[in-house]
């Protein structure tokens, strides 16, 4: 089940997104995620303006992500084009604790019920979620840049029959 974060999750989730660290690393990508990310001030401010979703199953939390709205500034410049300038939301720091399969999938349809669009971005050495990307129907778009400067790998999907 998805469901929005509620602040009494914001504790349990720093051991979620270590064990999703340690997959980057094993897979070949130790620098998509620096030691202390995401920061416990990121969680809580995505927590406040209600981006922050769990996976939750019998009162255990196996996942997180976060869904805003368009516009996120990150995406104004692509080295490339999007596929349109739809409104869109909008993932970014999804993670699991390894438990369960399939949460990228659950999160994109999640989106579509909300988005008529929906966009995300990984790092070029982050090989499984190119992977599951392409399998998802997204659309490499081009390189986007973070506020650190950092590039990343941007794709979209249009919702079909929009």
């Amino acid at each position: 089940m998805i469901r929005k974060a509620t602040k009494k999750d914001l504790p349990f989730l720093p051991p979620i997104y270590e064990k999703a660290k340690a997959f980057m690393r094993q897979t070949g990508n130790p620098t998509q995620w620096t030691v202390t990310y995401p920061e416990p001030e990121l969680l809580e401010w995505d927590f406040s303006r209600d981006a922050l979703f769990v996976f939750e199953e019998n009162g255990t939390l196996y996942g997180a992500f976060v869904l805003a709205p368009s516009p996120d500034p990150t995406y104004a410049v692509i080295e490339g084009a999007w596929l349109n300038e739809k409104p869109y939301g909008v993932i970014h720091r999804i993670a699991s604790n390894g438990t369960h399969t399939n949460l990228l999938q659950e999160a994109v349809d999640f989106a579509f019920r909300q988005y008529p669009n929906v966009r995300i971005d990984t790092h070029e050495d982050n090989k499984p979620m190119q992977h599951l990307l392409t399998k998802l129907g997204f659309t490499y778009c081009g390189i986007i840049y973070l506020e650190n400067g950092d590039p990343r790998l941007a794709y979209q999907k249009e919702k079909k029959g929009q």
